[in-house]
């Protein structure tokens, strides 16, 4: 396939604007896939993906068409469109040179449209704007077509009107892609260069790598050099999807698939790296995509302790297929060995928890999420706080060094119907939120921006968003930078023991709320014992709520059928005694459905 007619492209849009719907139909259309084969949402083939109507992880497929007499190879790439799959989006970008923006004629410009949108402009690519959804009786496209013009700033008078679902408007989208996105540079004389864009782990051919060729081509049997790891392996099998795995003899400039190299070290493999030949090699790196930027981090560990070696490999085989996520050894006097991990949101790490269960067979606890936090001590020095063991007061940072902490800050977009605003700015009050700027884009369409502590945002702000909005608000957000705020640690303490997997980092003014909430839920959640257990919250050294769970009582005096006060006293101070000596030398079990709860307030 000659170059000039190879074009590279993805979709981006909202979360549910169609772009998955739209993919099928561009199967449907070039005879990608047989009538058999049709099902909905065919490149999200994680069940996961599809039960949750969300695309998780991109995918590629190589569709030919037949334009005007001539053959085109068009390379499409599905990307996710939630705003914690950002960095699946920049990856996607990296190997295009064009991008159709979808949007929803019912629902306009939403937050995670402009997002998205930034990103391809970063990246120089040619933007189509198609106007999705017009066959449903709310759809307005001359408002968007408007919506689109003023507020993303980019031209739709020639936006093409669609309909994924009946199928409106998909030859002309074609069309359009094949005018409109310039055909990849490249030569096939210049040394083999490539970007990896993308990896899964397979447990018979090793680490299977997606990459974009930039020059040369590769063919089985060559030898390829990862310029950034400084390993070289031998080339065992080059293809495409279509959508199905499909091998060829070499990938030349231009072209988007696969490389398998019986690569099975995790650790010397990296998407974004540069791929060559190793006798014939590339003079410099190809510029990668923005490296993701983790928001929320979580421990997570095994129920059953034994399980911890394979959490450790299903963590390691996950990394490959998401490398957007970070882990690090974590121990936990309460739950044991586990692992301290990074996410780019709540939803990637309720994905991430979720696929660990359902791939690798694993029961898991995950803690409280919380963010990265910089203390700066009285000399200068910064130090991070990933989770509330290292927080001040501890080992690493005692009290007497603290000069003042500092929390992440982002700057969220939300949209959102007029009718709904004032519970959207009380929402955003509450979670200590300043306001930047409130613009109406439409008469009933307004644009609020602020600035959030990420902690807030970590908690429920996503579902409350929703729940006040009945659905409507869209939400995106940006890291702003750090900022001095009064943060204190939360302990809590069963019979004056602390429960390190129960602390949380809150702020001073919430910490007394928080605190009554999860002794409270841990009186109905924990078994009582022969003994009384006592529940505390503890900031510093003030306790600031405390429960009891009262002990079982066993009636010694049931043997006693009259006789002299003296027995019956002496059989009562006898228990009591038994109860002291059991409180100090017992121990609590807490169970793990206490954990789970506790973890959810």
């Amino acid at each position: 396939m000659e170059i000039k007619n190879i074009r590279n492209f993805s979709i981006i849009a909202h979360i549910d604007h169609g772009k998955s719907t739209l993919a099928d139909r561009f199967l449907d259309f070039t005879g990608a896939i047989t009538e058999r084969e049709k099902v909905s949402q065919f490149l999200d083939n994680m069940d996961l993906e599809r039960e949750r109507g969300i695309t998780i992880k991109a995918q590629t497929v190589r569709l030919n068409y037949d334009y005007n007499g001539v053959s085109y190879v068009l390379n499409l790439i599905d990307t996710p469109g939630h705003v914690d799959f950002s960095y699946e989006v920049s990856k996607s970008l990296a190997a295009c040179e064009g991008a159709l923006l979808v949007v929803d004629a019912t629902q306009g410009v939403e937050a995670q449209t402009l997002a998205n949108v930034y990103i391809a402009s970063d990246m120089n690519l040619t933007i189509i704007p198609v106007i999705n959804k017009i066959d449903l009786p709310s759809a307005d496209p001359e408002k968007t077509r408007r919506e689109i013009e003023d507020v993303v700033g980019i031209e739709a008078g020639n936006a093409i009107l669609a309909s994924a679902k009946e199928g409106i408007g998909i030859k002309e989208i074609l069309e359009s892609v094949i005018d409109t996105i310039p055909p990849p540079q490249g030569d096939l004389r210049f040394p083999f260069k490539a970007l990896v864009f993308d990896s899964w782990f397979d447990s018979y051919r090793g680490i299977i790598a997606l990459i974009r060729v930039f020059d040369g081509k590769v063919s089985c049997g060559d030898i390829i050099l990862l310029m950034h790891s400084g390993f070289s392996y031998e080339v065992q099998k080059v293809g495409v999807y279509d959508p199905h795995m499909k091998e060829l003899d070499s990938l030349s400039a231009g072209e988007v698939g696969f490389v398998i190299a019986n690569i099975k070290d995790a650790g010397r493999f990296k998407i974004g790296d540069t791929v060559t030949l190793k006798n014939n090699p590339a003079k410099e790196h190809l510029p990668g995509f923005k490296e993701p930027n983790l928001m929320v981090f979580a421990g997570i560990y095994p129920i059953d302790s034994e399980d911890y070696i394979e959490l450790k490999d299903s963590i390691e085989k996950l990394k490959l297929n998401d490398p957007s996520f970070s882990y690090e050894l974590e121990n936990s006097l309460a739950l044991g060995f586990g692992f301290r991990c990074g996410f780019l949101g709540l939803l990637h790490m309720e994905i991430v928890v979720e696929r660990l269960e359902r791939e690798y067979g694993l029961s898991l606890i995950s803690t409280s999420p919380t963010v990265l936090y910089n203390i700066i001590t009285l000399k200068g020095e910064v130090k991070s706080a990933l989770n509330p063991m290292k927080f001040p007061p501890s080992k690493e940072i005692p009290a007497q060094e603290v000069g003042r902490i500092e929390e992440p800050f982002i700057r969220a977009n939300i949209y959102v119907p007029s009718e709904f605003l004032g519970r959207i700015i009380s929402l955003c009050v509450d979670k200590r939120g300043l306001q930047i700027e409130l613009k109406y884009i439409t008469k009933n369409r307004v644009q609020l921006v602020y600035d959030l502590p990420l902690s807030e945002i970590v908690l429920n702000f996503y579902d409350q968003l929703k729940s006040l909005s009945k659905g409507y608000a869209s939400f995106d957000y940006e890291f702003k930078g750090y900022r001095p705020a009064d943060m204190v640690k939360l302990e809590i303490l069963v019979n004056k023991d602390p429960i390190d997997a129960l602390s949380v980092i809150v702020h001073k003014d919430k910490a007394y709320f928080r605190g009554r909430n999860i002794v409270e839920k841990l009186v109905t959640l924990i078994p009582r014992q022969m003994f009384e257990v006592v529940l505390q919250a503890q900031v510093g050294s003030k306790i600031i709520a405390r429960e009891e769970i009262k002990a079982l009582r066993k009636n010694v005096l049931a043997k006693c059928y009259g006789g002299d006060i003296t027995r019956k006293r002496k059989l009562l101070e006898k228990q009591k005694e038994g109860k002291k000596k059991m409180k100090n030398i017992g121990s609590v079990e807490i169970p793990q459905e206490a954990f789970l709860s506790i973890l959810k307030i």
